[in-house]
């Protein structure tokens, strides 16, 4: 029997957003279960489980991880929170309750542990890591880290009193709210230091110790050193290195866009709330960054001095500071010159929020346009596309007088150029991104992605578990960063192949996706048990979406939205017989015993104010939740 649509009351206890009034579609034609839709389901529950035994062997009754915690941002409180960065996540995608709670215990036990932490040697952590539950000071690179399932909690616990209150006090620190925490300048519209948090803005320079804390008794695994992969190493002893690999990252006066990533704070308080002072506050310093950035001739300055101005605290020299353009090293612990510009680190999160906020694809052409700059200093080596990814004196961190694009690499940027495609779904843009992986799926040029890319997903979830059973160290040979390596949790695969999403190493701690999925039987988001979803396609104004209940005895309902937040608008849906009017941005399906379908949805996209209210609680009649 051919899958069809028809206008339905589902016989649900659904209230608010979601009415008898609306378009349910159902569908039963008949699908054998597709392996995709087999392994996405037992990635779920098999990640669910793993994240449930990881609990167990490195939590406490109190929620403590089970290390010896240290101030900093080599192995600190960043680290030993960031083991659990996507656990919310996953409970979003589907992943069992249990999953939700264990972050909430985590959570709660890292910032008792963190506030016990004390520091001799830097005043930052004199008493405590955190003040107010926020980090006392840190960049954004780090604090960003440490928040992101914090981030994602939104996702699936939008309710959660605690939550709510706690991100609206956290983007209040950026919005001079906290009188303790100055750490605005709404004169000159600029976050007034790289250091930053719950007591205020460093308005000195850093030290080494501000970077790497105190030196604790014992012996550990090094992660960032290569030699502490293998083998133990004494902290004391080694402690001049962790110290030499800091000694100059010690520029902090003036903002830097890696400040650019604390408007997801206001941008989440926003979506919790509905309170439009976070989205004016988000756009307020977005646009002020833009319009530096235009003054600049498109490149994104990596020093805005405490009187506003580009290059204000190096005498106009726009790319200078820690993180930027020119931070050209001499990493002591590593004994090795390195390049670490982290320009776009903190910019495409601030532009990507500026466009979930507003739909304003001008945001996508400031980015757009340093790639430009950038591509057009290109070379062509042995065949090779190189391009440069440092600018300034090739020589060295000190000023010269030579400035100049300098440390060409190949396809270096990659994961910023496809953020790009998917934000514009422009095809210009799709020119400079290697066709290939999942890329190449939406393209219809490797079918089979989906099953190689979950059973590889497979491949290193049991490798991850396999670390965990055969872990050497223990809570006092164990510094934060150990875990990172294998904490459980895989969600990048399942956020592309179902969500049409994508979270590349550039660490976007805000979901940008197609669609995303909710259960009305259980009242969670989510995909509900049994059924697989596949992004199939994506175009600047339609989606392909295969839904399938793999169940052949229980029907399943499945409230598909569009966007991560409901900020894009299904205008129609159809499948290979019907089509269906809509102008809402979710939709009920109705999934009979071993039926799918391919559906083809219509949509505008960015035509909503996103939102982490649930379907069924909306009151879109009201229209606060559109765009005027």
């Amino acid at each position: 029997m051919r899958a069809f649509l028809r206008w339905s009351t589902l016989m649900l206890a659904w209230a608010g957003g979601i009415s008898a009034a609306d378009p349910v579609l159902h569908v039963s034609t008949p699908m054998p279960p597709p392996s995709w839709a087999l392994l996405e389901q037992e990635l779920l529950k098999a990640n669910s489980v793993a994240c449930e035994r990881f609990a167990e062997k490195y939590l406490d009754a109190r929620g403590y991880l089970l290390h010896t915690p240290r101030w900093g941002t080599l192995d600190g409180p960043d680290d030993a929170i960031e083991t659990f960065y996507n656990w919310t996540l996953l409970h979003a995608l589907g992943g069992s309750d249990r999953v939700l709670a264990l972050f909430k215990k985590a959570y709660e036990g890292h910032l008792l542990q963190y506030s016990e932490l004390r520091t001799q040697l830097t005043d930052l952590a004199r008493h405590g890591a955190y003040f107010n539950e926020f980090i006392t000071m840190s960049d954004w690179y780090h604090t960003g880290e440490g928040l992101r399932g914090f981030f994602f909690q939104g996702l699936s616990d939008p309710y959660d009193e605690r939550l709510r209150q706690r991100m609206k006090r956290f983007a209040g620190l950026y919005m001079n709210e906290d009188p303790e925490a100055p750490n605005y300048d709404p004169k000159h519209k600029i976050i007034r230091s790289l250091w930053n948090g719950s007591k205020g803005p460093m308005l000195r320079r850093a030290t080494v110790y501000d970077w790497v804390g105190d030196p604790v008794p014992g012996r550990f695994h090094l992660l960032h050193n290569p030699a502490g992969r293998t083998r133990m190493l004494d902290l004391m002893t080694y402690y001049p290195k962790m110290l030499a690999h800091c000694a100059e990252y010690l520029d902090s006066v003036g903002d830097h866009p890696l400040n650019l990533a604390a408007t997801i704070l206001a941008t989440n308080a926003f979506m919790l709330t509905g309170e439009r002072k976070y989205r004016d506050w988000v756009l307020e310093y977005v646009n002020a960054w833009k319009e530096r950035i235009e003054a600049n001739g498109g490149n994104i300055p990596t020093n805005i001095g405490l009187d506003g101005t580009i290059g204000g605290e190096f005498g106009g020299r726009w790319y200078k500071g820690t993180y930027g353009w020119n931070f050209t090293i001499y990493d002591g612990e590593l004994e090795a010159i390195a390049h670490r510009n982290y320009f776009d680190a903190g910019s495409w999160p601030g532009f990507g929020n500026a466009l979930l906020l507003t739909g304003d694809q001008g945001y996508v052409a400031v980015l757009r346009r340093q790639m430009d700059n950038i591509y057009a200093q290109k070379k062509v080596v042995n065949g090779k596309v190189l391009v440069p990814t440092m600018y300034g004196d090739p020589r060295g961190y000190r000023y010269t007088g030579r400035e100049e694009w300098y440390h060409y690499r190949e396809e270096p940027f990659t994961d910023r150029l496809i953020e790009i495609y998917l934000w514009s779904m422009d095809r210009r843009d799709l020119e400079r991104i290697p066709i290939r992986g999942w890329i190449a799926f939406l393209e219809g040029a490797d079918p089979e992605y989906p099953i190689r890319a979950l059973q590889a997903e497979f491949e290193r979830l049991r490798e991850n578990v396999e670390q965990m059973r055969t872990d050497p160290t223990t809570p006092t040979t164990r510094l934060a960063d150990w875990l990172l390596g294998f904490s459980p949790a895989r969600t990048d695969e399942l956020v592309r192949l179902m969500l049409g999403g994508y979270f590349g190493r550039g660490r976007i701690w805000v979901l940008h996706s197609r669609f995303r999925y909710f259960d009305p039987e259980r009242r969670r988001a989510g995909i509900p048990p049994d059924v697989g979803a596949l992004v199939e396609k994506l175009g600047p104004e339609d989606a392909t979406l295969i839904l399938v209940n793999t169940n052949p005895v229980e029907p399943r309902t499945v409230v598909v939205q569009a966007g991560g937040y409901a900020e894009h608008q299904f205008l129609a849906a159809e499948t290979e017989s019907v089509r269906l009017e809509l102008n809402q941005p979710y939709l009920t399906v109705r999934l009979e015993p071993g039926c799918g379908a391919r559906i083809r949805f219509r949509m505008k996209r960015y035509a909503n104010l996103p939102t982490l209210v649930f379907p069924w609680d909306r009151g879109w009649a009201l229209g606060e939740a559109f765009k005027q």
